[in-house]
């Protein structure tokens, strides 16, 4: 039988695609950056010329805009121009269900109605049904280290066929992998089809850990894998195991000093908390950087170089982050010393803790 392709140019390429496309990445502050200004005054021109460019197959992506950042960690991102990154959302929105498909259940990073809290929530629960089954247990966590600049964009090409797409969207796919600024390998941060390459790089370690290691608690967030297993010798099998997949079959290599073993009683730093069976706290370093930040802000309102309301929205979205784990307390003594910061009641968090 004759191999069936997933016929997805066509839904690329439609006027309603690109549009909503268009719409997506003009949301909010970013409308206001100059690039989109200039592409918006004749928006509807440029947006039938990508269409056409598509269509005839003379499509090919620009030059990318390289800066740094320093959140959570000093680090270079290539960033697309407006018009390449309207045709990466473009392509993302008609493969993503094809990609999803494919990965597993327990892989959470960059995929709708996931996320985060989704992996925190179930590395607790995996956690708890260890100690409830087996009296005590181990934790494997397995970090890639400098992923997204490691990335063989040769083994990702192959890994997509796979996947089956027609020949032109495995085309366009692949003008898009090779436009990559950052060398002979690695894929740049700024591509909104990077997250989506990411997936399915990494799902190949996903198929292996649960298909030819069959472990049963498995669970990873972009390139942060975490398993639960019973004893200490299985969880160091399992964890040389994983490194020598990840080093032979997708020349990654893991990060020497995140990827450990643990008895389960210490808990796991992973995906932005501190995860025990019995509660979770916000990483050390998660506070620092709160600590930090709002020292700068606090002088910079006094000097009447912020309004107040920046200020409380910048702390509103770590208390977001803060009310999913025991914080309440730490909270309130952060914030103790700036009386216009309000930190709400207990019930909106997990716990006093």
């Amino acid at each position: 039988m004759a191999p069936v392709f997933y016929e997805a140019y066509d839904k690329i390429c439609a006027i309603e695609n690109i549009e909503e496309s268009c719409r997506q990445q003009m949301r909010g502050y970013r409308k206001y950056r100059r690039d989109n200004i200039v592409f918006d005054i004749v928006r509807q021109l440029n947006l039938i010329q990508i269409r056409k460019d598509l269509l005839e197959g003379t499509y090919e992506p620009g030059e990318y805009i390289k800066f740094k950042v320093y959140e959570p960690k000093e680090r270079w991102v290539s960033a697309p121009r407006i018009r390449d990154k309207i045709v990466q959302f473009a392509v993302h929105r008609q493969i993503h269900e094809r990609l999803r498909s494919k990965w597993i259940s327990t892989s959470f990073g960059c995929i709708d109605e996931r996320g985060t809290q989704a992996a925190v929530d179930y590395v607790q629960q995996i956690m708890r049904l260890c100690k409830r089954e087996h009296g005590d247990g181990w934790i494997v966590k397995l970090d890639v280290s400098r992923f997204f600049y490691s990335i063989d964009r040769e083994i990702l090409k192959r890994i997509l066929i796979k996947y089956r797409f027609d020949d032109k969207t495995y085309g366009l796919l692949c003008k898009i992998i090779d436009s990559s600024p950052e060398g002979d390998v690695g894929l740049p941060l700024g591509n909104v089809t990077s997250q989506d390459f990411a997936n399915v790089y990494l799902n190949e370690i996903d198929q292996y850990a649960k298909r030819y290691l069959k472990i049963k608690w498995y669970c990873r967030y972009m390139d942060d894998i975490v398993c639960v297993v019973r004893t200490k010798q299985e969880a160091q099998a399992v964890l040389e195991d994983l490194k020598g997949f990840l080093h032979e079959r997708l020349h990654l290599d893991a990060h020497p000093k995140k990827s450990q073993i643990f008895p389960l009683s210490q808990g796991v730093n992973a995906y932005g908390f501190k995860i025990y069976t019995t509660h979770r706290l916000v990483r050390d370093d998660s506070k620092r950087r709160m600590k930090r930040r709002m020292k700068v802000m606090d002088r910079k309102l006094k000097a009447g170089e912020l309004e107040e309301g920046e200020v409380v929205q910048a702390v509103n979205a770590w208390l977001g982050h803060a009310r999913h784990s025991n914080s309440y307390n730490l909270s309130k003594k952060i914030f103790a010393r700036y009386p216009y910061i309000k930190v709400e009641g207990e019930h909106y968090f997990l716990g006093r803790t």
